[in-house]
Parts: structure tokens; sequence; C-alpha cells
């Protein structure tokens, strides 16, 4: 979710295209963006639950892919498209797997059993700024004054986060906000890797099955060594959480795919906005997390951080 923010332009309600075919408009759209956003906000809440009964890392991400491979592979059948077994595909597969899911999803349950969920929110919004030096430093990207800004304060909000008494509860808590900035740092790397490489022809579901597969697999010989493995049943609490977590991330991202194909995604990329507000609030909600006003700040500077660096780029109309 790179893509520029823009305001959707005024689009007729849901209306019968040729022959009768119905055509999803403008409040439609609006109502798949807030699914998006609030969606995918309840995930890291429900992260933080799946690591109270103190589960690895890897025998978490392991559970994770299992359900993640179980819901796309429905959604593969329904869509009779399945995964591509060329060469370059399985390549692909594996370093998006390495870079989207093995090292950042370790780091963020290693993180986010210690810190704040909204804390852990707040930082997931670093990732484009991270991506756009990348871009630059590939020839991919432009340099941007208002981006460079952008970048700027992204860094002053992980800054107002690590300032001494001021957002995070516990002074211990400060050793792993740097471990929980891992995790955006190796999705703006997957990110970059993805723009540059391209996805050897697949399609974004057809990728992230295979991603999925191929995490699942990683994950598994990692999770035996390190005695990390343990079975979900019967279901607690934490592995309900789990199961919806990854679950949820499945769903969202089918529906985020269709969304950028149909309303385009620039109108798509709004959803990051909403991500980071959604999972502030999901965490008040869920584990009664009541963010100071530091944290607030830190909010509001890396969400205008977000919208300058966004690049401007036009994107098909809503509801056309």
């Amino acid at each position: 979710m790179t893509d520029a923010a823009v305001a959707p332009p005024p689009q007729p309600s849901p209306t019968r295209g040729e022959g009768g075919a119905w055509r999803p408009g403008r409040w439609f759209f609006l109502g798949v963006l807030v699914w998006l956003g609030v969606g995918w906000g309840s995930t890291h809440p429900l992260g933080k639950i799946a690591t109270e009964t103190g589960h690895g890392a890897f025998g978490l991400i392991f559970w994770q892919q299992v359900v993640m491979v179980a819901v796309l592979g429905a959604i593969a059948l329904v869509r009779r498209k399945g995964m591509r077994l060329t060469v370059p595909a399985v390549r692909f597969y594996v370093v998006v797997a390495v870079l989207g899911t093995v090292i950042p999803n370790g780091t963020f349950y290693a993180s986010v059993a210690h810190l704040p969920s909204g804390i852990m929110s707040i930082i997931i919004a670093m990732i484009p700024m991270l991506a756009f030096p990348m871009a630059l430093a590939l020839g991919m990207d432009r340099f941007s004054a208002p981006r460079l800004a952008g970048l700027a304060m992204g860094l002053l909000g992980v800054a107002l986060l690590a300032a001494p008494g001021a957002a995070l509860p516990d002074a211990a808590m400060l050793g792993w906000l740097p471990v929980a900035l891992v995790g955006p740092l190796f999705y703006a790397i997957e990110a970059t890797y993805v723009a540059h490489r391209g996805t050897q022809g697949m399609d974004a579901l057809q990728a992230m099955l295979g991603a999925s597969l191929a995490g699942l697999i990683l994950c598994a010989p990692l999770m035996l060594v390190l005695d990390q493995g343990y079975s979900p049943l019967p279901l607690g609490r934490d592995d309900l959480a789990l199961a919806l977590s990854s679950a949820l991330h499945a769903l969202l991202y089918a529906s985020y795919v269709w969304l950028a194909a149909t309303a385009g995604s620039v109108f798509a990329a709004q959803s990051s906005y909403l991500v980071t507000a959604a999972g502030m609030v999901w965490a008040m909600v869920l584990l009664g997390e009541r963010p100071t006003a530091t944290v607030w700040l830190a909010l509001g500077v890396m969400l205008a951080g977000v919208a300058l660096v966004q690049p401007r780029r036009r994107g098909k109309a809503v509801g056309g």
C-alpha cells in the first residue's frame, strides 16, 4: 500500500452496467475501503493476543501460514487460477516469503509481546517512508523535497515514541523499538523488490498464495530447530486470535487487490491511513490501551509524513 492517497471523485451510487450487470459505485468502494482499514487495523491487537501464552514466533508464523494457505487456496479454487511453478515464480515465492513473512513476522511477534499494540500500528506506517530512499537508490523514483520532508516526519514520529517517559509506559520497552522497526524495513525491501522485479506474470493473489506456501515450508524447520512447535488444539483465546488475524489478512488482501484493480491503486492506497488509525482504536477496545498525548502526537506526525511521502500518481477513476 504505497500508492498516493487522493480523495475519490464524486460518483453515483451502485448502478447497473451494460446488459444489466451490477456495477459498484462510490459508496460501495468507500465501504470496501473502510473494511480494509478496520479489518487490517485489528490484526495488530489480535497478534498481541496471540502471544499471550508465550508461544515462539516461528510457531505462530507456521500456523499463520497454514491458515493463509487454506484461505487463499480456497479462493484459488473458486477462481480456478492456481500457482505457477516455473523456476522464476518459485524464486519469487521464496524471496517474498523471506522478506515479507519469515523475518518481519518473526520480529513482529517478538516485539508486539513487549510493546503496546497501538505503538506497533504507528510504526507500521513507516513502510512507504523507508521504501522511498530505496527507490531513489535504484533509480526507480525521483527526488522530491516534500517526500523527503515526509521521511523526516516519519523519523520524528519514531523519535517521539522513543522519548524517555513520553510514550512508552515502561522504559524497558525502549529496547524493543528497533526490533519493531525491522518489520517495516523488510516490508519496504519486499515492496521495492516486487516493484523492481515484477511478479513473474502472476496476479497478486497467485503471488501471495505461492509466497504463503513458501513461508510455511521455510518456517517449519526453523520452528522445529528452535523447539517452538505447538498444537493449537484445543483452541484457546490466543489460537482463535491468530486464526482470525490470519484469515482476515488473506480476505483483506483479496479485497485490496479487487479494489485496486476496480477503483484504482491510488484510491485503494488510502486504506493505509485507516489501518494505522483503526489499529489505535482496536488496541483501546480489545486491549484496554490508553495512549498518552505524545502517542497521539506521534500518530499525527506519522500520518502527515505518510501523506507527504506517497507518490502522486493518477489511478483509475472510482466507479468508472
